[in-house]
Order: structure tokens, then C-alpha cells, then sequence
């Protein structure tokens, strides 16, 4: 058996080529302090969008992080996994479709279409999962059946209730703030028919204006932790590597949607790596559609390349919010350039590890950018494609 990697691995399936051009890594990935080794697959669910209005800088940021993490995860051998759903059973969605005198699923996908070409300018792949909350309800009412089984459940009136106080108070929030989240997120506390104010629906009865499907519970429609519970175990089974999301869906989203698969399958945990973009802040503000502080992709494409954008979103630590001014796009634009020019220079194939493994260490881009621009040659080029910057346009 050959003594070194580099002359090829010998195994069931023979004899790997010395060609492979994937490296072998001894370093695990870390995310805020999680070290996070892999092998094989890396199983990552990014919650996804809600189609019902444009595609805004707070959501790019979300989705571009997301995937430059299963682009740092393919550079060390391990092929990503990604899953990005659509939560096309939504009450502000079914509001926003009757605004607009359409049915809620096309008007939905006509919304998608907007979000998977602002994708696309932004360098974003497609994930090799897109479920769609209406292809999963029969999942989420088998999803509620498992609840109830266990204990984690109750039902009244047609709506399946998730006992939620142990979400609460694992939370860290004091019970004003997780009160106050849960409405935020369009949940009612305290609802007739629930036994605490921190249970939330995992199915619940339709009125005449929202979609509606059969039940062992009447007609009704899922709730929206669930959904993400159910759609998430239907691809990946009840345990993941990593679960990503904005830094605003930690409470009470993530909490019930992995409450919710841990109670059902009795796994824990379910996610080994939790994942939470920094929120970006317009004027002080978090930009939200709610508020209408926002800063189109559309709009920004319409002057600068994805690349540069893209690279704007990227430089930075990922957890923390930030503020957008125009002028980080011209920063961005300007770091571009340096990198190409270095990228031109010569270099040794091993001065690329520096960057790769400050890239493994928590995404740390602001770093890996620094070696780069002054190692040049191989090392900025790795960059270049690892980042994805260079796969964008106008």
C-alpha cells in the first residue's frame, strides 16, 4: 500500500488516481467555536424564502454566506449537500397573493422566478434540494401524528398544538422577549385551544381565504416551524451538519423547528453546526420587508457586478449585523481589482493552504483576502473561485 496520499489511496474501489485535484485536509471546519469535521457529505438545510415580494440585501447576504459555505466545504474534499426551501404556505404570502388578485402558488412562483435570477447574478448555486412547503403538508401531518405520539403534542379543535415552554426557556430570553418574538413572527399567544402561550400550531384549521388540505384533524394547512421541521427531515433524515439561516430566525424558528424533529425522532441534536448570517442594518434599522427600509438586488445590479456585491456581503465576519453604505461597494470593487492583480502574479501550489485554512477558520474571509492580495499567484486565484466572485456578472 503506497505510504503517502499523494501516490494514490488504495481501497474497495481500487486505486485513487494521484490526479484527483481535490485536497485532503486534516483541519475541520469551525463555526463560532464549533469544530466540525467531515467527511464524505456535508448535509447543510438553509431556510429559504417566503415568495411574496422582492429579493432585498438582508436576504442576499443569508443566502450568498450560505453558499460560500458549501463552497469552502467542496475545497476540502467533501462534497455539500445543500437544501434551500420554499415556504410557499404562508398566511403573509396568501395576503400578499389576494393584494394582487392571484392565487397564492402562482403568484408564489412568479415571485421564486424574481429570487432565482437575483440568485443566479449573485454567483449563488443552485442547491441540490428545492422542497416546497405545499409538496411536504402530508409530511407535516405525519410530522404532528409523531408529536402526539410522543407526548410533544396535543390536539384541540383541529389544531395540533407543539408544547413549546422547554423551547422558551432553553432560549436564553427572558419570557417578555420570547412573547414578544413569537408575535413578531406571526404567532398568537395565549391562542384559544393552547395550554401555554409558548405552544405553537403544527397544524391548524383554514378559514374560507387560505389554502386547505384533508387531515386526521379536519382541513387545515401547516404551521411554519413546521414546515421547515418536516421539509428538512423528508431530505436529510432527523439529523443534519449544518443549519443555516439569518441571525433573526434563531427564536423562535430554528428553536421550534429543532424542538420539533427531536422530539419526534428522539435524535439530538439535530443540527451539529447552527449557522446564523448578521443581520444588515439600513439607517439603524434591520432591513426587513415589514419596515420597507430595504436596498434592492435589482437595483444594485443595475450599476455594479454581482462579483463586487457578492464580495461586499462576504467581507466581513459573518455573524455580525452590519450597516450598508454605498460606499462598501466601492471598497468591494477596489479589493476585486487587487485580487486579479495578484491572482496574475507567480506562485507555489503550496502557498495556498494559508488561505484555505483561514477560510476553515470560521469563514474568515477578511483574512484569507489579506493573504491573498500579498501571497498572489495560486493563492488569489484559489481565492477567486472559492469565494465565487469570479463565476458573477452585471
Amino acid at each position: 500500500m503506497p505510504s503517502e496520499f499523494s501516490s494514490g489511496v488504495v481501497g474497495l474501489a481500487g486505486r485513487v488516481p494521484a490526479t484527483d485535484p481535490r485536497p485532503l485536509l486534516s483541519s475541520a471546519l469551525t463555526l463560532a467555536g464549533t469544530s466540525l469535521p467531515l467527511t464524505g457529505r456535508a448535509r447543510i438545510y438553509t431556510c429559504g424564502i417566503t415568495p411574496y415580494d422582492v429579493t432585498h440585501l438582508g436576504h442576499a447576504a443569508t443566502f450568498v454566506w450560505s453558499d460560500l459555505l458549501a463552497s469552502v466545504v467542496r475545497a476540502t474534499g467533501v462534497e455539500p449537500e445543500v437544501c434551500r426551501n420554499v415556504t410557499d404556505v404562508d398566511d403573509v404570502l396568501t395576503a400578499a397573493a389576494s393584494g394582487h388578485g392571484r392565487p397564492y402558488d402562482e403568484f408564489a412562483l412568479s415571485q421564486e422566478f424574481l429570487f432565482e435570477r437575483d440568485m443566479r447574478a449573485l454567483g449563488v448555486a443552485r442547491p441540490a434540494h428545492a422542497p416546497h412547503a405545499r409538496g411536504h403538508v402530508r409530511d407535516v401531518a405525519q410530522l404532528a401524528a409523531a408529536l402526539l405520539r410522543a407526548g410533544a403534542a396535543y390536539e384541540t379543535e383541529g389544531t395540533v398544538w407543539f408544547r413549546g415552554e422547554d423551547v422558551a426557556a432553553a432560549s436564553g430570553l427572558a419570557e417578555h422577549e420570547a412573547l414578544a418574538l413569537l408575535r413578531e413572527f406571526g404567532e398568537e399567544p395565549g391562542a384559544a385551544g393552547s395550554q401555554s402561550p409558548f405552544d405553537v400550531p403544527v397544524w391548524r384549521p383554514s378559514a374560507a381565504e387560505h389554502p386547505a388540505w384533508p387531515s386526521p384533524w379536519g382541513w387545515g394547512r401547516p404551521g411554519w416551524h413546521a414546515e421547515c421541521a418536516a421539509m428538512g427531515w423528508s431530505t436529510f433524515g432527523a439529523g443534519i451538519d449544518v443549519l443555516a439561516g439569518g441571525a433573526d430566525l434563531e427564536f423562535p424558528h430554528h428553536a421550534y423547528q429543532v424542538a420539533m424533529v427531536e422530539a419526534a425522532s428522539g435524535t439530538t441534536p439535530y443540527a451539529r453546526a447552527q449557522f446564523r448570517v448578521g443581520s444588515v442594518l439600513l439607517d439603524g434599522a434591520k432591513m426587513a420587508k415589514s419596515t420597507g427600509n430595504l436596498v434592492l438586488v435589482s437595483d444594485l445590479l443595475e450599476d455594479h457586478t454581482g462579483g463586487a456585491i457578492r464580495m461586499m456581503l462576504l467581507h466581513r465576519p459573518w455573524s455580525q449585523a452590519w450597516e450598508f453604505t454605498p460606499h462598501l461597494l466601492v471598497e468591494a470593487e477596489e479589493r476585486l481589482g487587487r485580487l486579479y492583480a495578484a491572482a496574475g502574479r507567480p506562485g507555489r501550489a503550496e502557498d495556498v493552504a494559508p488561505v484555505l485554512e483561514a477560510l476553515l477558520d470560521d469563514l474568515d474571509v477578511v483574512r484569507a483576502c489579506a493573504l491573498a492580495e500579498e501571497i498572489g499567484g495560486p493563492a488569489a486565484r484559489t481565492l477567486l473561485s472559492v469565494l465565487r466572485v469570479d463565476q458573477t456578472s452585471r
